[in-house]
């Protein structure tokens, strides 16, 4: 007995000198916190955002990429995934458990809470936000906002913009006119000449205040450090007349969303104060409203080629610039895994889709049934079509699938069929085109991957982190913190 009781005195005596060590050399948990916060000083400043990009968006491109060069079960990780430092994101909002891109938006930009479908403003609309990127504007360091959709939607917004709806589109834009932020890029803008085309227009107010617009190639590759004041709209808008085309439909030589990254550096890095840029990929998203696998594992891989640009410029400057990679929420639901194929999957299948949705509808589609009015279309006549842009061989698919995509035909075309009820006709196309919707989803089956919605889900984001105070990302938080992590590590004080 008295062995024991030595035994265990010891012991307590050994965890007490062994505790003590600790907490002297480290702190508690807290001043070890304001430790790591007060070492982060960064001069260069990127916050990547995959708008609708989850950990599945992630492994899914993942996965794909490595199904494009190998049989073997396995992945091949992200640059962005491979960061040093990696957290777990709430995104909720203040009305929902899913949220909106521009409350989410709000929350990373502003550290506040707020509805859906409102920018940087409280949730009674009496007051707004100021925004990291005020923040570090005011500390001397340049700003670019960088986006492959339109420059005035919401995510983009959130870091320049305070609006009450953010269907606000021309006076958000106005804003962006008004902000003497230093460089914006990718889009352009939906209404440019307001909703009922009787405002000025945005580029002329934008070269009022002093930006060189830019909205050819030629011009944009012209654009030097001493340029001033830029706004760079790509040359080629695609389906809302606004925005990029998605990668899987960019022509070779066309700029990609790296390309207005590696611009924006080149733009923003002479200042001796340095920046914040803020870059998003906005239809990570959009084909995830619309189930599109094919379209969004190469806007995530597209994704990815911009955070490489940021983390060759980090190895130039690796103890002044924070890389963080984040997403805003989960679109569509999107899963890996589908009851058909039980625990297989087929990457591979997806690699031979040549186009996202929008493409064939408007470039296939679109004319086809333009070319039909007035005559019943076949459904033979047009399958050589779908087969070509998508790899599907109609003859291996089963019979289900077969009669999905013949009745989907039917409706986008106009031909008689027998109408289901609305709820029944939105589960199955989300509003979308029937037949294309029907081709991607019967794409995914074969592919083994399921979605869940046409809109947001509420599961947590992953973030990672590369660079002076990585530390501050690490760990499960609320998407707001992300705001007050980026002030730290800019040595920052928020004064709201």
């Amino acid at each position: 007995m008295k062995f024991h009781t030595q035994t265990r005195t010891w012991v307590l005596i050994a965890l007490i000198m062994l505790t003590t060590i600790t907490l002297s050399a480290e702190g508690t948990i807290e001043q070890q916190s304001a430790a790591s916060q007060s070492e982060a000083q960064a001069k260069y400043v990127f916050l990547f955002i995959g708008d609708g990009m989850s950990t599945v968006q992630i492994n899914a491109a993942e996965s794909f990429a490595n199904a494009q060069v190998s049989d073997d079960i396995t992945v091949q990780h992200l640059r962005f995934s491979k960061f040093p430092v990696a957290g777990l994101t709430t995104t909720y909002d203040a009305s929902s458990l899913i949220t909106d891109s521009a409350s989410s938006a709000t929350a990373m930009a502003s550290g506040k809470k707020t509805l859906s479908g409102v920018i940087n403003m409280s949730t009674d609309k009496s007051s707004a936000y100021k925004l990291v990127s005020e923040y570090a504007k005011e500390q001397g360091k340049k700003i670019g906002v960088v986006s492959t959709v339109s420059l005035n939607h919401a995510t983009p917004a959130a870091f320049y913009a305070k609006a009450p709806s953010r269907g606000n589109y021309y006076d958000i834009a106005v804003q962006m006119t008004q902000s003497d932020f230093d460089y914006f890029g990718g889009g352009g803008f939906i209404y440019p000449d307001g909703k009922n085309k009787d405002q000025e227009n945005i580029f002329e107010l934008a070269r009022k205040a002093g930006y060189t617009v830019a909205d050819t190639d030629r011009e944009f590759h012209a654009l030097t450090s001493g340029t001033g004041k830029v706004l760079a709209v790509n040359e080629r808008l695609q389906s809302s007349g606004a925005d990029m085309p998605y990668d899987i439909d960019r022509e070779p030589g066309e700029l990609s969303l790296a390309d207005y990254t590696a611009k924006g550096i080149e733009l923003l890095s002479d200042d001796p104060d340095g920046f914040f840029m803020m870059v998003e990929s906005g239809k990570i998203d959009w084909s995830g409203h619309a189930n599109d696998a094919g379209a969004s594992v190469r806007e995530t891989l597209a994704f990815d080629a911009a955070v490489a640009e940021a983390i060759a410029f980090a190895e130039d400057h690796p103890d002044e610039t924070l890389i963080v990679v984040t997403g805003d929420h989960e679109t569509g639901g999107m899963t890996i895994g589908f009851a058909g194929t039980k625990y297989s999957t087929f990457f591979d299948e997806i690699g031979k889709q040549k186009m996202s949705f929008t493409a064939f509808d408007q470039e296939v589609l679109g004319p086809y049934k333009k070319a039909m009015e007035g005559r019943k279309a076949r459904f033979e006549e047009f399958l050589p079509s779908i087969e070509d842009a998508f790899g599907l061989d109609y003859d291996t698919l089963t019979a289900v699938q077969q009669n999905k995509m013949r009745t989907a035909f039917d409706r986008s075309m106009g031909n008689e069929v027998i109408v289901p009820q609305v709820e029944d006709v939105y589960l199955l196309y989300g509003g979308y085109e029937p037949l294309t919707m029907t081709i991607t989803h019967t794409l995914n089956e074969i592919a083994g991957i399921g979605w869940t919605s046409y809109s947001h889900t509420g599961v947590p984001v992953a973030t990672f982190a590369l660079g002076a105070g990585q530390d501050l990302f690490g760990g499960y938080y609320d998407n707001t913190q992300i705001f007050g992590s980026l002030m730290s590590a800019m040595g920052l004080t928020n004064q709201m």
